[in-house]
């Protein structure tokens, strides 16, 4: 064999480990990054170090992208004013109904009437088309209206359905619809009810709901990896060393409220696919989605600011970047007239009552 053949055969030996060495480099650099192992003698973890403005990624919200409703999502017009035209009730606010955002019935009795009678004789749905409807009762030992209780008895009722939700306002044949149930449990407790006009709460529906939509926001960016994908289990991990929690949905984690019972402050969302995998240690996940319900939140909470935080550190920890949904980077400076905006919009909220997480708003906004 000639010393070129051997020459040959030594350089294409070469070559096909250089190939190959190549192949499997990319191969692990473009696998899905995996969770940190567990070790049991590592000390605690220690949570983030608190992300100042200077150190965040600039940050999304589409204003013209549509998050699952039919609301301008997030409009944030500090000049736009308020329905001048939008009543505000005078009237004592009683129970969980309320005549700011409800229709309210009174329902009169002759005498009292059980609370177990009441329950027998509530409406098997209670809903009106797509707006809730309830019934309370004058709790005759504390005075206080209440959803009926067994071993209660009750001087009056009153029936009530929502004059608006994120589905639209209350309209003609759902307020029907409301009557028809409430003159049905009126029958079954012997009690004669006082409708309000169909034609003033139906406007005064449309006025509500005009008023909702405009200050409604549902704020959310995305977080793109940069280099290497992301498996479940790496998001997951990440996510939870800033208090996320896996949500009911797969592919969706939340951060709690500080008050059990109160919806998430945020939202953080991945492919449910990629969760439902047979082996989730491989798929591969290029995107996130952070997520914030402004009327749902107290702005005590600081949901926006904690919304800024959450992104950059995860996006400094998992080597991402937070974009617009077309993948062009987003600057700091919008989001911080963004935040400005917020804060008006929580005031305009708050001077009609109807304060970012109050019971009133998470009724209205849901």
């Amino acid at each position: 064999m000639s010393s070129l053949t051997v020459a040959l055969a030594i350089l294409g030996g070469l070559v096909l480990a250089a190939v190959v060495g190549y192949n499997t480099w990319m191969s692990r650099r473009n696998a899905p990054r995996q969770p940190d192992a567990p070790q049991d003698s590592a000390p605690p973890e220690t949570a983030p170090a608190p992300v100042t403005r200077d150190e965040e990624p600039v940050l999304h919200i589409d204003p013209h992208q549509k998050l699952g409703s039919e609301r301008h999502e997030p409009l944030f017009d500090p000049d736009l004013p308020a329905p001048s035209a939008l009543p505000v009730p005078t009237a004592e606010r009683r129970g969980g109904l309320d005549p700011l955002i409800d229709v309210i019935a009174p329902i009169s009795l002759d005498g009292l009437a059980s609370g177990d009678a009441a329950i027998a004789g509530m409406p098997a749905t209670r809903r009106a088309g797509s707006k809730p409807v309830a019934i309370e009762g004058l709790n005759e030992h504390t005075g206080e209206w209440e959803p009926a209780a067994p071993g209660q008895r009750y001087g009056a009722f009153q029936a009530g359905v929502q004059l608006a939700n994120r589905t639209g306002a209350l309209n003609e044949i759902e307020y029907s619809e409301f009557v028809v149930k409430a003159q049905a449990f009126a029958d079954a407790v012997n009690g004669a009810p006082e409708f309000p006009e169909m034609l003033d709460e139906v406007a005064r529906a449309r006025e509500l709901d005009q008023f909702a939509s405009s200050h409604d926001a549902q704020l959310s960016f995305v977080l793109r990896a940069l280099h290497a994908a992301w498996s479940p289990g790496y998001v997951q991990q990440n996510a939870a060393r800033l208090g996320f929690v896996a949500g009911i949905i797969p592919g969706r984690m939340v951060l709690p409220a500080g008050e059990v019972g109160l919806p998430p402050i945020l939202g953080l969302s991945f492919d449910t696919q990629a969760a439902l995998a047979d082996d989730p240690a491989q798929s591969a996940i290029r995107e996130l989605t952070l997520s914030l319900d402004v009327p749902q939140v107290d702005r005590a909470e600081r949901p926006f600011e904690r919304m800024r935080e959450t992104a950059a550190t995860l996006a400094r920890e998992m080597d991402g970047i937070v974009t617009d949904s077309d993948g062009q980077p987003l600057r700091e400076d919008t989001m911080d007239v963004i935040g400005a905006d917020l804060q008006q919009l929580y005031d305009t909220l708050d001077s009609r009552d109807l304060s970012a997480g109050s019971p009133l708003a998470r009724r209205l906004f849901s």
